[in-house]
């Protein structure tokens, strides 16, 4: 990959974390749906899961952090696996204005596969 399209595919996957972190603590009524009820503490978790994604997301633009940032993020998706496996649980349900079909809680899963893998490459490519 050409180091131009490496930087800025670094700048989008940081930028979705840090966007997806601060969306936390602006919706969440939302993240409180998709919580599952056996889960303690679930407003801590969801604003503690806000920072971790806001964190990991600045950490990656540095190249000393990044290789930190690519382990929180992997490390983070697995444990929102449970999340994602109650909404496939719960499909069909409104998640805000956006029905969540089973199809769609479904394809929730390998798109986290794939953040996991690109969380990966950052980390492989940092070493």
């Amino acid at each position: 990959m050409g180091r131009s399209i490496y930087k800025i595919f670094l700048w989008v996957y940081a930028l979705f974390y840090v966007l997806a972190g601060c969306n936390h603590f602006l919706s969440t009524a939302v993240y409180y749906v998709m919580m599952p009820k056996w889960l303690p503490a679930p407003g801590f978790l969801i604003y503690f899961s806000g920072i971790l994604e806001i964190v990991s997301g600045f950490l990656l633009l540095f190249k000393k952090t990044r290789r930190l940032a690519a382990i929180l993020i992997i490390m983070m998706l697995i444990a929102f696996l449970p999340v994602h496996i109650y909404m496939i649980q719960m499909a069909p349900f409104k998640l805000g204005e956006i029905l969540i079909t089973p199809v769609i809680a479904w394809l929730r899963l390998p798109l986290q596969l794939f953040f996991m893998g690109w969380a990966g490459y950052y980390y492989k490519k940092t070493a």
